[in-house]
C-alpha cells in the first residue's frame, strides 16, 4: 500500500537529525581531531611573505585539499560541498554553519598549487579508514 503525501515538505518543516549538534562519530569530526593542524600551519605559513594580503587559515587550505582528493572533486565542487555541509565546515574550522563560504573556486585552485597531492594523501587514507 502507498499513501501519497498531501504536499511537498517545506524547508521550514525539516528538522536536522543532529538537532543542531554534530555527531562525534562522524568521519570528518574524527579526522579533524586526528590532524596536527598547528604543525601544518607552521609549515604552510613559511610559504608566504611577511607583508601583503592576509591568507586564509592553513586549516581551510589543507582541509579543502583533503576534501578535493577524497571526493575527486573540481575546485567549484569543493566550494559547493563545503557550502552544503555543516560537517565539512566544522572540518575546515568554521565556528558556525553559514551559506556564505569565504573562498571561491579560484582560491581552491591556489590551495592546489601550494599543497601537493602527496602531502594530502595520508589524511585521505586516514579518512577512508574511518568508514
Amino acid at each position: 500500500m502507498y499513501r501519497a503525501r498531501e504536499k511537498q515538505m517545506s524547508i521550514y518543516d525539516y528538522l536536522p537529525p543532529y538537532h543542531g549538534e554534530l555527531c562525534n562519530a562522524n568521519r570528518w569530526v574524527r579526522l579533524a581531531a586526528a590532524i596536527d593542524w598547528d604543525g601544518f600551519e607552521k609549515a604552510y605559513s613559511a610559504l608566504f611573505a611577511p607583508s601583503g594580503k592576509v591568507a586564509l587559515p592553513a586549516r581551510v587550505a589543507l582541509g579543502c585539499r583533503i576534501i578535493q582528493l577524497h571526493y575527486a572533486a573540481s575546485d567549484r565542487e569543493v566550494v559547493a560541498l563545503v557550502q552544503e555541509s555543516p560537517y565539512l565546515q566544522y572540518f575546515l574550522g568554521f565556528e558556525s554553519f553559514t551559506d556564505a563560504v569565504p573562498f571561491s573556486s579560484r582560491t581552491v585552485a591556489r590551495f592546489r598549487a601550494r599543497i601537493p597531492d602527496k602531502a594530502v594523501r595520508p589524511a585521505v587514507r586516514l579518512l577512508r579508514s574511518f568508514q
